[in-house]
């Protein structure tokens, strides 16, 4: 199946250095190995593997040499910028990580103006069109989430193993890349504590109690589930930036089957992390500078979704399993903010409607619109 950032990639090989980043299992190297051409594949974890790139023996008659967990390398960026500083292109050279690259600073060089960086998300909607049934893909990706193996298979049987092992080989092997971490369990129950706070603001305090650390120690964990990509932040807007980092910020899942069974919040999540997929597409395809906000004032009005791109705000989204009433919410911020697009999503609503000034649509139409590049 041919992913979104497929066509992009392959352009740019044949001038950059490409970063592929994303969770784990989500399909990186299966991506990597479908491209243009012949390829080596030197995965940094196997021992036979790591020899060859260290002596930097590959086959240069390849096509592409795909590094897989290179930036367990100490000084990676150092060592792959005099890779292609020395030899140049081709071949084509592709690195991916089952963390975020951008994090791993490990002394050395920088690579800028060498590589394009690219970061691959679970299946969305507007990814499976051609391929699936959008009813059918809805609901697989409510009950089992995005990531290939458990999509595929289809069943939650299979999703709830899958899922273990997932979490498993990521707090016990990705998880010591970045730090050493001698409390598995209590971030094992982290995760647990989130999965059930997904849709909601989360606070550090809160969560600091039930797990008997301190609220620092859980800011920590959870910077380091994100740069893992097991979950990700979508901060309180504000235009008084200082104000927005002091508040709550809401958690979702890349794993949307990781998310309590509840209908309306799978639903959230999914939605969370179609919209976070297309703004991510947006930065790395066209260079633009994208954030996604959810909106609440004193009086605890809210709405679930603002998105920003080239820091302009450019819709207001309220999310909904089926009430078909437009959000009073929505109106309130708008007159306030002026968006391009307000926008009521509605999982289940069999027709669209509108007024002047606000749309509301089905899920199915809504997550289909999205990822136009």
């Amino acid at each position: 199946m041919e992913r979104t950032i497929t066509q992009s990639v392959e352009k740019d090989l044949a001038s950059k250095i490409v970063l592929i980043s994303g969770p784990r299992q989500v399909g990186k190297t299966t991506l990597s190995k479908q491209l243009f051409g012949s390829y080596q594949y030197l995965n940094f974890d196997e021992e036979d593997h790591r020899k060859i790139l260290l002596s930097k023996s590959w086959d240069r008659a390849k096509k592409r040499i795909i590094f897989d967990e290179l930036h367990k390398k100490p000084k990676w960026k150092s060592w792959l910028k005099g890779v292609y500083d020395t030899e140049g292109i081709p071949p084509s050279i592709l690195v991916t990580g089952s963390a975020r690259l951008d994090i791993f600073k490990r002394g050395g060089d920088s690579l800028a103006g060498r590589h394009f960086s690219y970061r691959l998300h679970p299946f969305s909607m507007a990814e499976l069109k051609d391929k699936f049934d959008p009813d059918l893909a809805m609901e697989r990706l409510l009950n089992v989430g995005g990531f290939p193996e458990p999509f595929l298979n289809g069943t939650k049987e299979f999703a709830k193993r899958w899922r273990r092992s997932h979490i498993d080989k990521i707090l016990k092997e990705d998880l010591l890349d970045l730090e050493q971490v001698r409390q598995l369990k209590s971030l094992d129950i982290l995760v647990d504590l989130l999965s059930e706070r997904v849709g909601s603001p989360v606070s550090f305090n809160s969560l600091a109690k039930d797990l008997e650390i301190s609220p620092h120690t859980v800011k920590r964990w959870i910077e380091i589930l994100e740069s893992l990509y097991v979950i990700f932040v979508v901060p309180p807007y504000s235009k008084n930036i200082a104000r927005s980092i002091l508040k709550e910020p809401k958690i979702y899942f890349y794993d949307t089957g990781k998310v309590k069974d509840d209908p309306a919040i799978r639903f959230e999540n999914l939605v969370a992390c179609s919209l976070l997929k297309d703004l991510h597409l947006g930065e790395d395809l066209k260079g633009e500078k994208n954030q996604l906000y959810y909106l609440r004032d004193k009086q605890k009005r809210e709405v679930d979704f603002l998105v920003q791109r080239d820091k302009k705000i450019d819709a207001l989204i309220e999310v909904k399993l089926s009430d078909d009433a437009f959000s009073k919410n929505l109106f309130h911020f708008g007159e306030q903010l002026r968006p391009n697009n307000l926008l009521q999503v509605v999982k289940d609503l069999k027709h669209t409607k509108s007024t002047p000034t606000a749309r509301m649509l089905s899920g199915k139409d809504f997550l289909l619109s999205l990822e136009k590049i």
